[in-house]
């Protein structure tokens, strides 16, 4: 009896739980979430204008200071574009007239602790992260770093480079170009909102232009100053009273942001990117503010339309028409200028149009179509229950608080929000589909391969071109004419010299040991590269301490291999190894006949007496020739330099000629960098396969 009474109990448990497994998820009772009350923030201001906003929180020994300015890049004229960020950077990195960055990172690190600064757009900030037992000693510190800092030369020339190396590769990655250049469609290419920062700009900036915006922007009646951490409010109010009162209180700066005069109009932009097998796509046009009315129901819209996997555009442009991978789109409002309305999706080159066409057809359908009760239900909840994580931590609430403050909104927005979209109804967001959306007025920017997108473009109106050349800052040279014939005779005699065998028929391989000089010293590299002057083929293998590196150009084609893995070459990388191909004596003794070359006479470097021939092609190279043998012996141009940002001068000296299979390489290149040597090329055999 007591086998059959447990046989009929677990028959029975398991028919609930059977039972229970078959109930939806929406017949799921839950139990109310456990309540969350705000903290109290004590608020007060100083005299010099400081205003600062306390909590406490005893979880953990730490306080969290943040200090948020009244400054920000929308201050900074367009031919200084960067100020803003270098001097937030430079403040931190070049430490103060006291202690220096190094000492200053020193000291940090002993004591566990941050201190950072940084100056964006619309804002600029510093914090200090600190066990509660180090707070007093180092508050001290971080009062000298916004009072005082250093800004020495050298921390500013090397985030200048850091800047203009960021510039140089700007254009690598398809979907951080083309956010850029959708917010200059938008915005317009010299508006503070979507400018660019270009080597010139930041040529124009100097350390008084530094000091001169910390002087203004770090001053008592741009501060405010949150502090959440293991504290006593009363006795942390006094020690901030006497720490901050020797800040001065200096002008309160007027953010004037400037208005957005734009103009509903349809384009169809492209950028052609050939190192790419897909397209990235943005579509859109400026959006709005965040104190509109209609704000709560604009962002319920913005859920129904992209809320990850349950918003339409990922469940019906990804996941049913298998068109892209990852899309997105929101109705953007911004608390100081207009946000930008935009969708983008990243999608196969062939399915280019159909992808755009994907979504224009939901857009439209959020105007043509009410919403069903359910999924705006569903909508709503996903949005209501998200929010929670707004509140992740006391010091959310503080940080809360003082965006809402900076920004000129209400202290309750949040309480509000949340009320406004409960009442959101179906109605509502047809309304607001129609009054703000313009899918009739779009602008869309492609970037992608051109070769593979063909005439796809063309059934969204006159494609425009986007030109994403990086402006470099040149040089106004005056150009003396030279003689044409004998430069064209002098030419041919160096081809003759170079390839005494006539052109060469299969590839030219040789073997080589690179020495480059850094700042660690010398690095060998064993260096194998095979070229084919007919098929312009270039295979580079490269013995680098972290292991094989190949890299292969061909057509279009441009790839590095390493370690079994495959990978596209940055676009950097891939002009480089071409330049350097156009360059080269082989190449151009090939195809000498078909180059603009002037004789310019004669001259002596360091004690020898060459022929001078100049090459006027994309880049102008002078040729210094034996007037014997007619090797070219000396090969000078200038080049811009990404890093430093301006035009320098290559050098290559060429040594020791030897001949094999019809073809002469000189087996010693030095190359020089404005008369600094920078590496030597030993070539050990070289053959023609």
């Amino acid at each position: 009896m007591k086998k059959i009474i447990i046989t009929i109990l677990l028959l029975a448990v398991s028919f609930v739980s059977a039972a229970q497994a078959q109930r939806s998820w929406s017949e799921i009772e839950y139990p109310p979430l456990n309540s969350f009350d705000k903290p109290d923030i004590e608020i007060f201001e100083l005299e010099n204008g400081i205003r600062f906003y306390l909590v406490e929180d005893h979880e953990l020994p730490l306080v969290n200071l943040r200090v948020l300015l009244r400054t920000g890049g929308v201050l900074v004229p367009n031919e200084k574009a960067g100020l803003n960020s270098i001097t937030g950077s430079v403040m931190r990195t070049g430490g103060t007239t006291s202690i220096s960055g190094d000492e200053l990172n020193e000291l940090l690190a002993d004591r566990a602790a941050s201190m950072e600064t940084g100056i964006g757009l619309t804002s600029g900030s510093a914090t200090m992260n600190v066990l509660k037992d180090d707070f007093e000693d180092l508050l001290p510190v971080f009062i000298d770093l916004l009072k005082n800092p250093a800004f020495p030369e050298n921390r500013i020339s090397l985030a200048k480079t850091q800047q203009k190396t960021s510039i140089s590769r700007r254009n690598d990655e398809s979907i951080p170009l083309g956010l850029r250049e959708f917010q200059k469609l938008l915005y317009g290419s010299e508006s503070v909102y979507a400018r660019s920062t270009e080597y010139a700009t930041i040529d124009n900036i100097t350390r008084d232009d530094l000091v001169d915006f910390h002087a203004k922007s770090f001053v008592g009646r741009n501060m405010m100053i949150g502090l959440a951490g293991d504290f006593n409010i009363p006795e942390m109010r006094e020690l901030l009273e006497d720490a901050f009162s020797t800040i001065p209180a200096g002008d309160k700066i007027d953010l004037n942001f400037p208005d957005v005069n734009y103009e509903f109009v349809s384009s169809i932009n492209f950028v052609d990117k050939r190192d790419v097998n897909q397209s990235f796509v943005m579509l859109g046009h400026v959006g709005g503010m965040r104190d509109n009315p209609d704000y709560a129901t604009l962002q319920v819209m913005n859920r129904i339309l992209s809320d990850g996997f349950s918003g339409r555009l990922m469940r019906i442009v990804r996941s049913q028409m298998g068109l892209a991978y990852a899309v997105f789109g929101e109705y953007g409002s911004g608390n100081f200028y207009p946000g930008m309305f935009y969708s983008g999706v990243m999608t196969q080159s062939e399915t280019t149009a159909e992808a755009i066409n994907a979504i224009l057809d939901q857009i439209k359908r959020l105007q043509d179509e009410p919403v069903t009760e359910t999924e705006l239900q569903d909508t709503k909840d996903r949005f209501l229950n998200s929010l929670v994580f707004e509140y992740t931590s006391i010091a959310s609430v503080l940080n809360e608080r003082l965006s809402y403050d900076y920004a000129g909104l209400d202290p309750d927005s949040f309480d509000r929000l949340v009320e406004e979209v409960q009442a959101v109804t179906i109605e509502d967001i047809q309304q607001v589909a129609n009054e703000y959306l313009r899918p009739d007025a779009l602008q869309i920017l492609v970037v992608g391969n051109g070769a593979e997108i063909g005439d796809q473009l063309e059934q969204f109106g006159d494609v425009n071109e986007v030109d994403i050349t990086i402006p470099q800052p040149g040089e106004n040279e005056e150009v003396t004419a030279g003689d044409a014939a004998a430069g064209l005779e002098w030419g041919q005699r160096m081809a003759s010299a170079v390839l005494p065998g006539g052109p060469i028929e299969g590839d030219l391989i040789f073997e080589a040991d690179n020495v480059i000089q850094g700042p660690a010293g010398e690095m060998t590299l064993g260096v194998k590269q095979t070229i084919n002057f007919t098929t312009d083929k270039l295979i580079t293998e490269v013995v680098a301490p972290m292991g094989r590196i190949t890299m292969r150009v061909e057509g279009n084609e441009a790839v590095m291999m390493m370690g079994g893995n495959e990978m596209p070459m940055p676009p950097a990388q891939k002009e480089q190894v071409l330049g350097e191909y156009y360059r080269s004596h082989i190449y151009l003794a090939i195809n000498i006949n078909e180059m603009d070359i002037e004789y310019m006479g004669t001259e002596e470097i360091d004690g020898e007496e060459f022929v001078h021939i100049r090459l006027n092609n994309d880049t102008v190279m002078n040729l210094f020739l034996d007037p014997e043998t007619a090797l070219p012996m000396v090969t000078s141009y200038r080049q811009f330099d990404p890093q430093e940002g301006r035009q320098v001068t290559v050098q290559l000296k060429a040594e020791d000629w030897q001949e094999t299979d019809g073809v002469l390489l000189p087996y010693t290149t030095t190359s020089y960098t404005d008369e600094t040597v920078v590496s030597k090329t030993i070539i050990k055999s070289h053959s023609v396969e």
